[in-house]
């Protein structure tokens, strides 16, 4: 599934950083610092799938030197304290091409330079070895100043001021969203990703009457790891996969991220199936079957997407709990043994389409005409409803319906052996009478 993310990070002499080493390691290159006399010579790093810049119409030639830009960077600030630069972290979907990775990045790079008129210097890189296969992402690093004919000016202090620059980085969280949306668009994609915070997509939710997703947006923030965590985990999980076994979170922050993951996972395979319930419920009743014929093609249509997805056989309650929405984990409550949600559910379905209160809706569903007349009592001096019918197999464990199988085969086989007694007798001559 696509997900979202930007970031943007300061780089700070006072937190002992450089523009030129930033650069360096990002893109794998050797870049000799000026102003420190240092040399950082990062060309051994793998992983980096394309790397470019993006400069002003009316820069200096030397501003596509990669070297060269980085050390008039680091001139043209004098304060010990200075920000030299700006990092973009930009996450890149692995749904689409190498090349729209690429087009869109640079789309978004353009719009740096149009916008601030800064140095932007790309570096595109590939999901490392042994971690998430889908993490392409891109580090943008740019100037803090204006790059013009006659070298870097003026600060860009729009994104500095505590009143602009939310704002801008605001709107450029936008930009990428949409980038990303058209090049999914293109590609076929149905998922999109959206740049606004939690609580916001669960407010827009809400007002657009879609429940469902406003549930599954009411979660924290996922955590995030971090450099040494996050390489615990990689580990952990090549080892794992070499092993042939489950992988298990090894560090407190990645049990973290892992549950959260597992639960997102789970909500969204349980609303598909919902989705695909819903649609062949809705379609057979509009076809002309009744409820239970529609519900029981709802089930078989969740039942094969499990097929589908190489599940193994569960138990027809199970998949039927699963297909009207209900699990026993989906919420905190506590749920007495044995609680038959299915049946509720039917209650629930029955009760808005006859616009009867819930009492009539039971009876309705037990058998009964009239809401007075009691279970016992009446089930003696009736024949059982198909929903009752339907209702008591699926309440009886598996193991009691195959026992209880047997002993009707058994309770067969012992009439069938009486008639043929009876038929022996009949043809013996010395036994008539």
């Amino acid at each position: 599934m696509a997900s979202y993310h930007l970031s943007v990070k300061t780089i700070k002499r006072s937190a002992g950083r450089s523009a030129t080493a930033a650069a360096a390691y990002r893109v794998g290159e050797r870049i000799e610092c000026q102003r420190e006399g240092r040399i950082h010579d990062y060309t051994r790093k793998q992983g980096i799938k394309e790397t470019f810049i993006v400069t002003p119409e009316n820069a200096p030639s030397w501003a596509q030197d990669r070297s060269k830009l980085w050390n008039e960077v680091e001139a043209s600030e004098t304060r010990r304290d200075s920000v030299t630069a700006r990092e973009w972290e930009l996450a890149l979907p692995s749904e689409i091409s190498a090349e729209d990775r690429s087009q869109i990045t640079r789309d978004f790079a353009q719009e740096l330079v149009s916008r601030y008129g800064v140095a932007v210097d790309v570096a595109i890189h590939e999901p490392h070895r042994e971690g998430d296969q889908r993490n392409h992402h891109a580090h943008v690093l740019t100037s803090t100043r204006k790059l013009e004919p006659e070298g870097f000016t003026a600060k860009t202090r729009v994104l500095d001021s505590a009143k602009t620059g939310g704002v801008e980085i605001e709107q450029m969280r936008g930009l990428w969203a949409e980038l990303q949306n058209r090049a999914l668009e293109r590609a076929g994609e149905v998922e999109r990703v959206d740049h606004r915070s939690l609580e916001a997509q669960r407010e827009a939710a809400l007002e657009r009457g879609d429940e469902l997703s406003a549930e599954e947006l009411d979660r924290d923030p996922e955590l995030k790891l971090g450099p040494a965590a996050n390489s615990m985990e990689r580990r952990a999980k090549a080892m794992a996969e070499r092993e042939g076994r489950e992988y298990k979170p090894v560090t407190e922050r990645g049990a973290v991220v892992h549950a959260a993951r597992q639960a997102r996972a789970a909500f969204r395979e349980m609303r598909e199936r919902l989705d695909i319930a819903r649609e062949t419920y809705g379609v057979e009743r509009a076809a002309g079957q009744g409820r239970v014929s529609a519900g029981l093609a709802a089930l078989r249509a969740a039942a094969a997407k499990d097929r589908e997805a190489g599940r193994p056989g569960e138990d027809l309650r199970e998949r039927l709990a699963r297909v009207v929405g209900r699990s026993e984990g989906q919420d905190n409550t506590p749920t007495p043994e044995g609680r038959n949600y299915t049946r509720e559910r039917l209650k629930e379905i029955m009760d808005k389409d006859a616009g009867r209160d819930g009492q009539a809706a039971v009876h309705k569903l037990d058998g009964h005409s009239d809401p007075g007349l009691g279970d016992d009592t009446e089930r003696e001096a009736r024949k059982p409803s198909v929903n009752e019918r339907l209702k008591d197999v699926l309440n009886k464990p598996r193991e009691k319906l195959e026992i209880e199988d047997g002993r009707d085969q058994e309770k067969d086989q012992e009439v069938e052996n009486e008639r043929e007694i009876d038929r022996e007798i009949d043809r013996d001559p010395g036994l008539s009478h």
